[in-house]
């Protein structure tokens, strides 16, 4: 049995290892599959160990083998290339201290304050609010109850009641040059322009910044808080423009004043003797410039200008090519790593790393650089001045990048030379309602001084910018342009501790600053506030939309005459008259003003049998004595800086003085200039409705004044003086137009008031600035000053005039003379500050020999001293007709 058991056929192997308990096939065959395949997971793992030595092994290489030092300062220099450009995450509250903070600073805790904040689109207001100021930022805005909770850095906290005063966010300039070109000037001063080359990117502001520039103060008494300094604009590319804080520093240097320098220097410390790295995250700033500029100090054509461009971004598009095949692959690399000086900042345009701010005018200019930008794929952070930018919106937003350029421009400056001659006080409500960024600029020192910054954002709504709009043009657009919006620009928790307390509304005419905190420390002591209740609200636009529309389908040639002309008029709803020798100053509920025949006939409850006549509702206006600009070059002048579109050149002096002693001095008349042309002429009074010279009324009175320019240009002081001296003691020709009036002089035919030594002054301009030497003294008005030199000298009791120093500015000759009087209530009275511009002048010109009837006037919608006003009607000196606008 047992031998046929052991022939009996073999069962399954599975079945003897059931039997004997050796049950594990599926095991055994994971054993035999992981056996296998051991090996090749070996393998693979020791083939990606080795990719990921050979892939890093540039940027970690084994002690062993340790790299030259010029491959090591090339792989830091490619880290910062990766870095791309930089990226800001606006600061929060949960920012401890600033980077700015200045140690022992007290707290400052402001209460019940009206704070325009910046946030949705400049919409938000909060009041009663409060605000608390600490380590340099703005710690807690709120609720009294709030801020109360707040913890702070200083043991010491400082309150202030605000009573429900504005605040705003410190005012941001987006263009100055401002400690480029200090004032007053002066030739060691003069640091804006270098005249070494039309392309000079290498070039820094910062190395010519000047802590001793007077303006610092000034501008801080304007609010403000930030500012980038760029290179002036005689270059195609003048250099690279840098941020600043105007406020004192310890050190008082340039460095200390810097906000997020692309560039710094390390710290000495045990482990380092010094040196300079760039910052990643912080960006460079650069200033090309197109058009008339480059063109005239160079000698060149815009044609000669763009190919500047060209060539130059073409040797920072090879620079950059160099290095981006250097970083490929570092450690094979026997050379240092590319690098130019000159054409560095190039690079980094093209890489995104900088704000390109360039200064551009015409339509054409701004297409041509259009093209550059997208020829060598760079984004343009802002056009500058960018007169015709309202003609071509379009065509900016298609610059090379995903955010159009903001526009950074006046609020009136423009005419003054070709490329401006198109500009228009619409543009920027046209562009903000085309989608763009609008910030509105100084360009400090001059035309703007930027302590008026707010002054072009006021105008600017004026014009129909809207209120938020206008604000944010010199606060949270321009620092978004600048990019600095992360920390400065707006009201909010971790934020720089910049802001502005205003005497009143910002954007109403003549608000000052209360005070100006940068960095959460006051600037201004012992200052000077004015009371300005009936000015703390908000107001709208003037309605200026038919005006704004016939400039856009004009193209900028619009016809700027008035509308028609008529002999008969009736304004109704008139609520202040004042025509000194016809009405004296006088206030209505709601009055009637009748002209017949040019002549006013009646004021008050009038009836009149006029048939078809005008009737104008001037909604509470005013009727106002017409006023005269003096002290510019308009009349003698279209274009002024085209000489083909001006009287030509007047005698040198230094050349004819002994003509000018005999009597040959130009006349402004025959050329129809008063004052920037010649030392020394006769000025001419003429109606500015004239269509030409040689219409009746155009020219009023001629030989009004002789004008001497008594500085030390051209001529010494001294000389002039000689000169003056000569002609009062009749030494010159008796049958001269001079003659005649120096013999009025001498025989005491003229004012008693100059007889008798008391003679007037005509303050030009009436907000001025030491930018001269000779000017060091003037007194700024506030808040530094108690008053303004206008108001110093008449409550000293000589005859005070106003007058304006530009050509566009004469348009704000109301402005001026209203300004007075917001700023000096207790030296002039609304009529006393209306005749720094009107009556004051014609008596110190002598130009009082018409009659009260004969003499211009102007009618207003709206209080002609604010913003509001809105001119409605003029009757021109002599005439009998009334232009209608």
């Amino acid at each position: 049995m047992g031998l046929q058991a052991r022939f009996t056929p073999a069962r399954a192997s599975k079945d003897v290892e059931r039997d004997v308990g050796l049950e594990h096939g599926d095991a055994d065959k994971k054993r035999r599959s992981t056996y296998h395949l051991t090996p090749i997971r070996y393998t693979l793992t020791a083939l990606l160990t080795c990719l990921i030595i050979l892939k890093y092994y540039d940027y970690f290489p084994f002690p062993s083998k340790p790299l030259p030092g010029f491959v090591e300062d090339g792989i830091r220099q490619c880290k910062l290339i990766e870095h791309g450009p930089p990226v800001k995450k606006p600061f929060t509250s949960s920012r401890k201290v600033s980077d700015r903070y200045v140690p022992s600073t007290k707290a400052v805790w402001l209460k019940n304050a009206t704070v325009w904040t910046g946030e949705k689109d400049g919409k938000e207001i909060l009041r009663q609010v409060d605000v608390l100021l600490d380590g340099g930022m703005i710690r807690r805005i709120g609720k009294s109850s709030d801020t109360q909770k707040a913890e702070t850095l200083s043991r010491e906290i400082e309150e202030v009641d605000l009573k429900g005063l504005w605040v705003t966010p410190g005012i941001v300039d987006l263009h100055s040059h401002l400690g480029v070109s200090a004032i007053p000037a002066l030739e060691s001063y003069s640091d804006g322009n270098s005249f070494k080359g039309s392309v000079q990117p290498w070039l820094r502001s910062l190395d010519g910044f000047n802590t001793h520039d007077q303006a610092f103060k000034l501008s801080i008494s304007g609010g403000i808080t930030t500012m980038l300094v760029l290179p002036g604009s005689a270059d195609a590319m003048g250099g690279q423009g840098f941020v600043f804080k105007p406020r004192p520093t310890k050190e008082n240097t340039p460095s200390s004043m810097q906000l997020e320098p692309p560039f710094r220097k390390n710290a000495h410390d045990n482990e380092t003797d010094g040196g300079w790295e760039r910052v990643a995250n912080n960006w460079i700033h650069l200033k090309d410039a197109c058009g008339q500029n480059p063109s005239a100090v160079y000698r060149q054509t815009r044609m000669d200008t763009s190919w500047d461009f060209r060539r130059a971004y073409t040797e920072g598009k090879k620079l950059k090519e160099k290095q981006d095949r250097w970083c490929a692959s570092p450690t094979a690399q026997t050379e240092p790593f590319p690098d130019d000086l000159q054409w560095a900042v190039l690079a980094e345009a093209i890489r995104g790393n900088v704000k390109v701010n360039t200064h551009c005018y015409e339509a054409t200019d701004i297409d041509a650089f259009v093209r550059v930008s997208n020829e060598f794929k760079f984004p343009v952070a802002a056009f500058h001045h960018a007169s015709e930018a309202w003609l071509v919106p379009e065509v900016i937003k298609s610059a090379y990048g995903p955010v159009p350029p903001a526009i950074a421009m006046f609020a009136l400056f423009g005419r003054y030379k070709e490329e401006s001659y198109r500009s228009s006080p619409f543009a920027p409500r046209i562009l903000a309602d085309a989608g763009l960024n609008v910030v509105m600029k100084s360009d400090h020192p001059q035309p703007i001084a930027s302590r008026y910054l707010m002054f072009e954002a006021a105008q600017a709504h004026h014009y129909g910018l809207d209120s938020a709009q206008a604000l944010g043009s010199v606060t949270t657009h321009s620092a978004k342009a600048m990019g600095m919006d992360h920390r400065v620009g707006y009201i909010r928790e971790g934020y720089d501790a910049d802001l502005v307390v205003w005497d009143s509304y910002p954007l109403s005419l003549g608000a000052t600053p209360k005070q100006t905190y940068i960095d959460g420390i006051p600037q201004l002591v012992d200052q000077y506030v004015a009371s300005k209740p009936k000015g703390q609200e908000p107001f709208a636009s003037v309605d200026y939309h038919i005006e704004a529309q016939e400039a856009i389908d004009a193209r900028g040639d619009q016809n700027l005459r008035a509308k028609r002309t008529v002999s008969n008029v009736v304004f109704t709803n008139v609520s202040h008259v004042y025509l000194p020798g016809l009405s004296e100053a006088a206030s209505f509920g709601e009055s009637t003003v009748v002209v017949e025949d040019g002549q006013i006939a009646c004021i008050g409850k009038c009836n009149h049998s006029l048939a078809n006549v005008d009737l104008v509702d001037l909604k509470g206006g005013s009727v106002y004595r017409g006023l005269i600009t003096v002290g510019s070059s308009m009349g003698l002048a279209e274009i002024f800086l085209e000489s083909e579109t001006a009287d030509g050149d007047a005698y040198d002096a230094t050349i004819v003085a002994a003509d000018i002693v005999n009597g040959a001095v130009v006349s402004a008349a025959d050329g129809l200039l008063l004052g920037g042309k010649d030392e020394f002429g006769l000025s001419v009074l003429f109606s500015t409705s004239a269509p030409h010279s040689l219409v009746d009324g155009a020219i009023l009175q001629e030989g009004s004044a002789l004008v001497c320019r008594l500085d030390n240009e051209r001529l010494s002081v001294s000389t002039k003086i000689a000169i003056l001296r000569r002609l009062f003691l009749g030494k010159v020709g008796k049958d001269t137009d001079l003659g005649e009036v120096m013999r009025k002089v001498v025989s005491g035919e003229v004012a008693d008031e100059l007889a008798k030594e008391n003679v007037g002054v005509i303050v030009n301009p009436a907000r001025g600035q030491p930018d001269t030497w000779a000017s060091r003294r003037a007194l700024p008005g506030l808040p530094i000053t108690n008053q303004s030199l206008p108001a110093y000298l008449a409550s000293r009791g000589v005859l005070i005039g106003v007058g304006v120093d530009w050509s566009w500015k004469t348009t704000n000759t109301r402005l001026e003379a209203a300004w007075a009087h917001s700023d000096n209530p207790e030296v002039f009275t609304k009529e006393q500050a209306w005749d720094l511009a009107s009556t004051n002048v014609r008596t110190l010109f002598g130009l009082d020999n018409q009659s009260p009837q004969e003499m211009g006037w102007a009618a207003y919608e709206g209080d002609p001293f604010t913003f509001s006003a809105k001119v409605k009607a003029v009757k021109p000196d002599g005439g009998n007709r009334v232009d209608l606008f």
